[in-house]
């Protein structure tokens, strides 16, 4: 399944369940767990199939398990709300919730390799950089 959309550059491009597969694993990576591969590309084809080949759907579809998931996405920044009121024909207000692709988000993240460095292991990388030059050099003394 793929979805043909258009990235705020006026792009075309393809999002494949591959692509949001890895956009996946990338957003929620960290120093401490990995999402596993098999459990990104199930949650990736399960959301997928409820987008078929649009955008966004309306949120009434959803069960709670699934808008679970879908919170954790937004969360992650994949997934956006957005919502439409309109007048019915008694008078009352009626809102709609619908959730959409954040594309170019989604793009981004399955383009990344590896994960980001949080400020605090930066941090402390950077303790290397203090260590003279000559400190790593082998002798032969070590050989």
């Amino acid at each position: 399944m793929a979805i043909m959309t258009k990235t705020m550059q006026s792009e075309f491009v393809t999002l494949t369940v591959d692509d949001l597969t890895r956009a996946i694993r990338n957003s929620i990576r960290n120093d401490i767990r990995s999402m596993p591969e098999e459990e990104a590309r199930h949650m990736a084809q399960h959301v997928m199939n409820f987008f078929g080949y649009s955008e966004r759907i309306i949120d009434n579809i959803l069960e709670p398990e699934d808008r679970d998931a879908f919170y954790m996405l937004e969360d992650s920044g994949l997934l956006t709300t957005e919502r439409e009121e309109t007048t019915l024909y008694d008078g009352r207000e009626w809102r709609i919730h619908y959730w959409i692709f954040r594309k170019d988000k989604i793009l981004d993240l399955s383009r990344t390799r590896g994960h980001k460095i949080d400020p605090i292991t930066e941090e402390a990388m950077s303790i290397y950089e203090e260590i003279p030059d000559d400190v790593w050099k082998i002798t032969e003394k070590d050989e």
